[in-house]
């Protein structure tokens, strides 16, 4: 039985290397691209389109004030900003009204639903509502909690100089809004483990997804694949929208630029059916790749090795083991968290990492157990390709 045990510990650590290894070589390349990305933003004007942002909200969290102030104070010539809610009196709109009366060179468009159509996924009737209200042709789209410098936008219109591009996405760093261990686990698993594979995805199959806190297509791209309505019924709309891009023969970039995605649950029970939530629906969009992931992990099975090296009375061996496991996850933690995203606080992320691979894995293996959610104070059963419906 041990042996068994130190054969699966050794296989786990094997194909996390493979990972580690395959996303350390993305790494240059993607260095490359950004130079090469911020030497063509250095020339002014640039490529400077119209855009229209698009700012679903739904109620008001801590700092949200701040982090819409934000697209506000953009170095870019002529954008507009779209704000919906399901309720004419969200206090979100509230709060987007309050900064909009501070910048009102910004044009600013504020926007109801009164939910009607009911879909699945209630941000949808938002987005359409946006799009039919939209004066300019290329959508960036962005949520509530995310925090943006003065050249966002700039680097999000880039990619669409190509017209091949019918969207892009940014990779972002997490960001412990409030502080405390739980939300900097959380923000650790974005900066590393979520950057890491997406670097890794683009660089075995190219990027045939996008990233729901920044993501931009054209809005012919959106008319082609049928509307915002064809992610009425699923839970994770941003992989559909760069999905049904990629389905069009459209390019779909992954920008140079990194932002600030604000972690916003500061206690273990919100961070933990977040998390378990996002693993449940990558399990119901991608099954197979998701089910990969588990071989992306290296903290258990180094855990695991040096357990069953010791039940076999070589702990030298099994100290080794988990040392390796752990030097993988370090070099992830400097390559990604300092050099890609760009972390300011990337020391950390070495201590921190770790223990977060381990928590990845336990939320994999929670995302096996059942099929339902709670997505915004609502539960759902989610469905084979990822579509949920009202549970009953």
């Amino acid at each position: 039985m041990p042996y068994v045990l130190l054969g699966v510990a050794v296989f786990g650590l094997i194909t996390s290397t493979v990972f580690a290894c395959i996303v350390l070589w993305a790494v240059p390349g993607y260095l490359r691209e950004r130079r090469a990305a911020l030497a063509a933003l250095s020339a002014r004007p640039g490529f400077t389109p119209p855009l229209s942002l698009f700012k679903p909200v739904r109620g008001t969290d801590p700092g949200l004030e701040s982090y819409l102030e934000s697209f506000f104070t953009q170095d870019y010539p002529e954008y507009e900003i779209l704000f919906c809610a399901r309720d004419a009196k969200d206090a979100g709109l509230d709060t987007a009204r309050r900064v909009a009366a501070r910048h009102s060179r910004i044009p600013v468009k504020f926007l109801s639903t009164g939910g009607q159509p009911d879909y699945i996924n209630d941000k949808v009737i938002s987005m359409e509502k946006m799009e039919a209200e939209a004066a300019h042709e290329i959508f960036v789209i962005s949520d509530s909690d995310v925090r943006v410098s003065p050249d966002y936008l700039r680097a999000v219109a880039l990619p669409f100089a190509d017209p091949r591009v019918g969207g892009m996405c940014c990779l972002y760093r997490g960001v412990a809004a409030e502080g405390g261990l739980w939300a900097r686990l959380e923000a650790a698993g974005m900066s590393v483990e979520m950057s890491s594979g997406v670097l890794a995805a683009r660089a075995m199959e190219g990027m045939q997804f996008t990233l729901g806190p920044t993501m931009a297509f054209r809005r012919d791209t959106i008319r082609r694949m049928g509307g915002f309505k064809v992610t009425a019924d699923y839970c994770a709309d941003d992989f559909v929208l760069g999905n049904e891009t990629w389905k069009l023969g459209q390019a779909v970039a992954l920008s140079h630029h990194v932002i600030d995605h604000m972690v916003l649950h500061a206690r273990f029970a919100g961070s933990l059916k977040h998390q378990v939530r996002w693993m449940k629906s990558t399990r119901f969009s991608r099954p197979l790749g998701h089910f990969g992931t588990a071989l992306t992990f290296s903290m258990p099975f180094g855990l695991l090795a040096f357990a069953a090296a010791a039940w076999l009375g070589h702990l030298s061996w099994g100290l080794a083991l988990f040392a390796f496991g752990v030097a993988t996850r370090l070099a992830l933690s400097i390559a990604v968290g300092r050099c890609v995203v760009r972390d300011p606080r990337w020391f950390s992320l070495l201590v921190l990492y770790p223990i977060r691979d381990l928590m990845g894995f336990c939320f994999w293996t929670a995302s096996y157990l059942g099929r339902r959610i709670l997505w915004r104070g609502r539960i759902y059963e989610l469905l084979p390709g990822g579509k949920m419906r009202a549970a009953e």
